[in-house]
């Protein structure tokens, strides 16, 4: 029977789960669940310094808002350093390792003779054959590994296709200080190992990593799980993806409106694909998901396709759903007034949602077209609007006024006649007399349907906002 799938997705705390971070989780998640298998989380926090509770925090709830749970609890690496100790010692039992004792002045020197040289300024492997009984008196010794002198090391990965190093560049690398503490080659392939790993998918700047932990694998006579570098994230102009082109954490997704699903589906088209399909759900991806799907390119960031993206499920949304996101969104980033207005006026933000939710491309878009329900007369009107206010647009706004407050029925189909009616009485087509109205009653040029408006907020505040405007 085949061996279930085991993925990691293994973030070190030294700051927020950035964007790059979360595709990695993602298609980590992808593949597992795709295959039935398991996705572990590890925190790699052997950084003592930049590690910080608050960054492991963040990685929770990061991950828990994009909707990617993991198996089991989280591992610490750091409370794992005795574990890593014990095979580094096994390790120099089997031959594959041994203690170096050279000075950091001794190793500065190798350097800069390997550069004097033209090679490449690295460990010599001066104490690879020396007898420990040689060993200068009072120096804690690092542990290094023993990389084979010659021939090549081949990574078998399913993006990148079969990647051979020459071992002759590599050196004997250090897998534990001299503090006795493990180094990241060695905590890594330690974890993966135990954890039970058998597919590693991670950013391509590891894959050079994965030639050196195949070493350490094959002095223990591990088995080497399969691998997949996928390409980096680069920005719209082919750069690597910085905080410029969106390269922050998912919190500031949420907190610029997407909607975790829209962020889910773009960062899945971010290098790997199912034809030409752009719009799935998570299940779809689930049940497509392939590793041999990966694209070797790297992929380039497009604000632009997100924003439609998450246009897309907003319009698909439920209002209920989209309700709570919008108050949670404007209370997260302090727009209180906002929040404030939202729980007072809930009902009648949820008869206005279906006709804002066309006209929006992120959730503080609807927040912003939502406003016209709860706003403090007199309105604050943007200039856009402003310029609709002309002297004949506020005596038409006066005029019409009257007859609305003659009305018997208030509905959008007996103000829509109404305004018809006023429209063609003065010669005017009827968006001159709408325009006018929407500029008066939300302060904008873009709402719902303006009869629509003015049903959701009342009669009298119709009368009351149109009376601030009219000449």
């Amino acid at each position: 029977m085949a061996t279930p799938v085991v993925t990691r997705f293994a973030p070190s705390p030294t700051g927020y789960l950035h964007i790059g971070g979360a595709r990695t989780a993602l298609f980590n998640w992808a593949f597992s669940r795709h295959t039935g298998g398991k996705m572990l989380l590890r925190i790699e926090d052997t950084d003592r310094e930049r590690s910080t509770e608050a960054a492991v925090q963040a990685i929770f709830e990061g991950l828990k808002w994009l909707g990617l749970d993991w198996d089991g609890e989280p591992y610490m690496q750091f409370s794992r350093a005795a574990r890593h100790a014990e095979v580094a010692n096994e390790l120099l039992k089997r031959g594959q390792a041994y203690y170096c004792y050279c000075s950091p002045e001794e190793l500065a020197e190798m350097r800069e003779t390997a550069r004097a040289n033209g090679l490449p300024p690295r460990y010599n492997g001066y104490w690879r054959d020396r007898d420990p009984s040689e060993a200068p008196a009072g120096v804690a010794p690092v542990i290094r590994i023993k990389a084979p002198p010659s021939g090549e090391i081949r990574v078998h990965d399913h993006v990148q296709g079969e990647v051979v190093f020459k071992a002759e560049n590599l050196d004997d690398f250090i897998i534990l200080r001299s503090d006795g503490t493990p180094t990241y080659m060695l905590a890594v392939v330690v974890d993966d190992h135990d954890m039970g790993v058998t597919h590693i998918i991670r950013g391509d700047d590891h894959l050079t990593n994965a030639a050196r932990q195949i070493v350490i694998y094959n002095g223990m006579g591990w088995d080497v799980p399969e691998m997949s570098h996928i390409p980096l994230i680069h920005g719209p102009d082919g750069a690597k993806l910085s905080k410029r082109h969106g390269a922050l954490g998912v919190e500031a997704y949420r907190q610029m409106g997407y909607l975790p699903e829209a962020l889910r589906n773009y960062l899945a088209r971010l290098g790997w694909s199912h034809g030409d399909d752009e719009i799935f759900s998570t299940a779809q991806m689930v049940e497509w998901f392939s590793l041999d799907a990966l694209n070797k390119g790297a992929a380039r960031f497009d604000f632009v396709k997100l924003e439609n993206i998450n246009g897309h499920y907003i319009r698909e949304a439920q209002p209920q759903r989209l309700y709570d996101v919008m108050l949670a969104t404007a209370e997260e980033v302090g727009r209180l007034t906002d929040a404030e207005g939202l729980r007072n006026n809930k009902d009648t933000v949820l008869a206005a949602l279906p006709e804002l939710q066309p006209r929006a491309k992120t959730v503080l878009e609807l927040i912003d077209l939502a406003q016209f329900i709860y706003a403090v007369r007199p309105l604050s009107i943007d200039q856009a609007a402003s310029d609709q206010l002309s002297a004949d647009a506020r005596s038409n706004i006066g005029a019409f006024a009257e007859i609305l407050k003659g009305l018997n029925e208030w509905s959008v189909d007996a103000i829509d006649a109404a305004a018809r009616a006023f429209a063609e009485t003065r010669g005017l087509k009827l968006g001159k007399v709408a325009q006018p109205l929407r500029a008066a009653l939300t302060g904008r040029t873009v709402s719902p349907g303006i009869f629509e408006v003015m049903v959701l907020i009342g009669r009298d505040e119709t009368l009351a906002r149109l009376g601030d405007q009219a000449a």
